[in-house]
């Protein structure tokens, strides 16, 4: 102990990072490529909620979209989204019946967005096609949701479907694997002490 009654670090404890972002393929089905990105507390496991996953998440997707225009997607719940995004001078596009469109919304903007609407699930559209209206996919996210991507996403770079509140975003795409995205993310993360780990 020490003279303020503090224990000593003895030096040999593995100091883990608080935050785990975990990066895997997943078998959704023959023909659909697809990666898991989990962002989980290290210790227990349980999913990173609130301003921390705000701040990681608003990080990590510049990271994976780089230089590509973009979209967010909105399906439910958008009256709240309409007024959010007049509150905060956040350009919004009505896309379909039910369906609102969000073009590029920075990372500050991104971060509000997954604060404030953690409890839903949203999209991510990204690529040269996410420059215009998609009034196929716009349409179909109106009716079922985001099971749209799944026969639009080969015309984007990626899609992404997000799930804040269960640390869950999932990367539809053709030509992004696992190690390119956590080759994409590292740099972005590293700030918030998160380790990137491929679990098997």
């Amino acid at each position: 102990m020490s003279a303020t009654g503090n224990p000593v670090p003895s030096g040999n404890a593995l100091e883990l990072p608080p935050f785990s972002l975990d990066v895997q393929a997943l078998d959704l089905g023959t023909g659909v490529k697809t990666v898991g990105l989990e962002l989980v507390e290290t210790e227990n496991r349980e999913p990173v909620r609130g301003k921390d996953a705000a701040k990681i998440w608003s990080a990590v997707f510049p990271a994976l979209v780089g230089s590509d225009p973009y979209v967010v997607d909105f399906f439910s719940h958008i009256d709240r989204v309409r007024e959010f995004c007049k509150a905060r001078g956040i350009v919004l596009r009505e896309a379909a019946e039910r369906c609102v469109v969000l073009p590029q919304p920075d990372q500050e903007q991104l971060r509000q967005i997954f604060e404030r609407f953690e409890g839903e699930t949203f999209g991510i559209r990204v690529g040269a096609a996410a420059q215009s209206a998609d009034a196929s996919i716009e349409g179909d996210l109106s009716k079922r949701g985001l099971d749209a991507y799944q026969p639009a996403y080969a015309r984007y770079t990626f899609c992404a479907i997000c799930e804040p509140e269960d640390g869950w975003v999932t990367i539809l795409s053709e030509s992004l694997w696992s190690s390119e995205i956590i080759r994409r993310v590292r740099p972005a993360v590293e700030p918030f002490d998160v380790h990137i780990a491929r679990p098997n």
